[in-house]
Formats: structure tokens, sequence, C-alpha cells
């Protein structure tokens, strides 16, 4: 399967480097090349002769051992054609997030340009530390994928946050980088994110709890696949692709509508304030000696509705919505889908704990314009992404508004 594939494996100083000898040999039994870097404290936990052996290639640690007169970290990234780091110690993670290159490993990490899986593993204090937290952020908002650690038995006797995720997980994650096809390439995919902010005075608003991580999945995977993306988006997130910082529904319904006219599709994955405050006060209001005040409020734009009015004729961007529902979650959507005019709908249960706001997981039913329904069983928000895309798309990339989807009742 994987004939041709160049396999770059990154080994840092972390008891689970034992782990990854059988990640290699998973790699070599789908005839890809293996090459192995180490940085000299992961020689601790697993011996270059084995990772010779196994990768049946030279293992790389020292930076300025150079054959064949090429500076060795610019050989060993152009010639991979993924970088695995695994298992990722905080230390590793720390140096690359903040471009340190102080030896063979992130060295060349600095110079890949192509797809970086990071597999971190250490001890769960370690993990839920602030600066270490802050680090896997900014990896994340450069665009390498993290894949996080699991939580169980650590080696130094604690029980919690910080083993390496399973090799299977590392392998399959890879394999699908590999051979991810650009089947939204040549299509603008705008998608709003995160919770509007209504300002009442200078220090107070009305907003929601929305995290924006569903909207921005939703992203992550359009860019992956190869679109032209815009996030119009009411929280900060830094990304390769243009992010558009907005804060009111009017400053999203303005963004939205100047990038309609060239998009193929706009996803409303945002958490739109339904009302604003009628008059803003310029200056803090101060506490009065009444018990109880009143701010009149005012009706915003139907952002969903409004656009999807928009649609003209058969060139007209596909117009996906989001609805969050407390109860009845698919007779609501069924009303709001018939009153919106959208082509699909998303439907998402917040009364949940374990998915929705601020949530890493979801599960949602889709609703198309003909009333069909399909069901996505909760997983990570990115892998719902990916599901949307596949409903919206197909699995080939083409168009497909009339793609026959499963029964609510049979999914």
């Amino acid at each position: 399967m994987l004939s041709g594939k160049n396999i770059l494996i990154g080994i840092t100083g972390g008891i689970a480097a034992y782990k990854i000898c059988e990640l290699i040999r998973m790699f070599k039994r789908e005839n890809a090349n293996v090459r192995v870097i180490c940085t000299p404290n992961a020689l601790n936990f697993v011996t270059k002769l084995t990772l010779q052996n196994l990768s049946q290639n030279e293992v790389g640690i020292e930076e300025f051992e150079i054959p064949d007169f090429k500076p060795e970290h610019i050989s060993y990234a152009d010639e991979a054609d993924i970088m695995i780091i695994a298992p990722a110690t905080a230390n590793t993670i720390g140096r690359m997030a903040n471009g340190i290159c102080d030896n063979l490993l992130t060295s060349v990490f600095c110079a890949f340009k192509k797809p970086v899986l990071i597999a971190p593993a250490m001890n769960c204090n370690m993990w839920q530390n602030e600066i270490v937290q802050g680090n896997i952020k900014r990896l994340q908002e450069c665009g390498y994928e993290i894949i996080e650690p699991e939580t169980g038995f650590l080696a130094c006797g604690a029980e919690g946050i910080g083993r390496l995720c399973s090799i299977d997980k590392i392998f399959n994650r890879a394999v699908n980088k590999l051979f991810v096809q650009k089947t939204l390439s040549g299509k603008k995919i705008v998608i709003t994110s995160g919770g509007t902010i209504e300002n009442i005075d200078p220090v107070r608003y009305i907003s929601n709890y929305s995290s924006g991580k569903m909207g921005i999945a939703l992203a992550d995977r359009a860019f992956e696949l190869g679109a032209d993306v815009v996030l119009v988006s009411a929280v900060d997130v830094k990304r390769k692709y243009k992010v558009v910082r907005v804060k009111s529904a009017l400053d999203m319904l303005e963004a939205v509508n100047n990038e309609f006219d060239n998009a193929d599709c706009i996803i409303m994955a945002a958490a739109v304030a339904d009302y604003r405050a009628k008059n803003i006060s310029e200056q803090k209001m101060k506490k009065s000696s009444a018990d109880e005040i009143s701010i009149d409020l005012v009706k915003n734009p139907d952002i969903l509705k409004e656009i999807s009015m928009k649609k003209f004729n058969k060139n007209s961007p596909v117009i996906v919505g989001f609805c969050a529902e407390s109860e009845n979650l698919l007779e609501n959507a069924k009303e709001k889908i018939s009153k919106k005019g959208c082509d699909y709908l998303i439907a998402n249960d917040i009364s949940r704990s374990d998915i929705g706001f601020s949530s890493d997981y979801n599960e949602v039913v889709i609703l198309d314009k003909n009333g069909i329904v399909k069901k996505l069983e909760r997983a990570k928000k990115y892998d719902i992404a990916k599901q949307i895309f596949e409903v919206i798309y197909g699995q080939d990339g083409a168009d497909k508004n009339n793609r026959e989807l499963c029964t609510f009742e049979s999914c």
C-alpha cells in the first residue's frame, strides 16, 4: 500500500520510545521506505542498532554528519513525504513551538514543509502545564497536527492523561494524510465560527458559550482538502488560511456578504446572537439604587436566512446552516430548514455535557432541503467535519445536493 512512500520518524527521549519499533515495522510491512531521526536522549530508551535493523536505514542523530556534501537536515526534509514525531516530549515540543533548532530532529522539523504529525507523551502534570498547552496551541495554529495522548496508567506510576496514543492511530492517521485527495481544490469555502458579541456598554455585552471549535474544525478540514478557505471568526484564531475577525452579528453579516459572490459553499457554524442592545452606551452604565433595570433589545438579522435568499441560480453557493437545540432536536431542525431555505441544516443537542459548546466532541443530525436526514454519531469535531464534507460533496468531491441520505430511523 505504501510502496514508494518515504516516512520520516522522529523519536525523542521518552519511555514510550520503545513503542515506535512496532510503528516502524507497520510501515515496513506496507513496503514504505522508513528513515529515523533520534534525539540523543532517545537512545536511553531504544538502541540505534535496533532502529537501523527495523528501518533498514542509517539512523540520524548528530546534526553535522553530512554525507554526499548535503546539509543533513535539508536532505531529510526534502526526501520524506510525511514526518511523524513520536513520542514527542514536553522538551522537544517547546523547542519546535519556538523555532529552536539545536539538534538534528528540531532542525529537520523546522525545514519540513510537508505534513507533520506530532504524538506527545509525558507525565499528566506536564501535559496539563499551561506552558506546554500554550506550545501545543501554537503548533496547531501553525498547521501541525497533534495526536493527543490518552488517559491511563503512566510509567511514573500516576494515573491520568499523558500516555502515547495507540500505534494503530498514528499509523492510520499517517496513511490518511498520505492519501488525502485534494477534492475541494479550486473551490472557495466560507465558514463562520464562534459566538458573536453584542455590546451593551464599553465593558458589558451579550454573547453565548460557543467556543468556535466546530467551525475551526470544518475550516481545517476544507483547507486540508485543498479548498480556498475563508474563516469568518468571532474568536481569535491563527491559521494558514484567511481568517476574518469579526465581533457582532452585523459585522459577521457584512463579512459573509463580502465573500458571497465567488463562494462555492458557505457554512454558518457560528452561534449568532438573536438580539442586540437598541442603544449602546458610550460610557460604562453605573449601578443605581434600583433593584431592576431594563435594556431594550432589537432583533439581529437572520444571516442564514438572508444569504439563503440570495441564491438565485445554479451557480450560487451551497448554503449550510447550524442550529443548537436543547429539546425536540429533529422536530425543531425540520421546522428551521423550511424557514431558512438553506441546502443543509446541521443540528446538535446542547443539553448534553459530553458534546457541543467547548467540547472537543460533537454528535449531529444533518437535514437536507428535501427533508432527508443523516445522523453522525459522537466523535471528535474534526472527524465530524470530515463526515460533513462527505455528505455535502461526496467521497469524490463532486457536488451532490441530490445525493441520498439515510432516514433518521435507519441511522
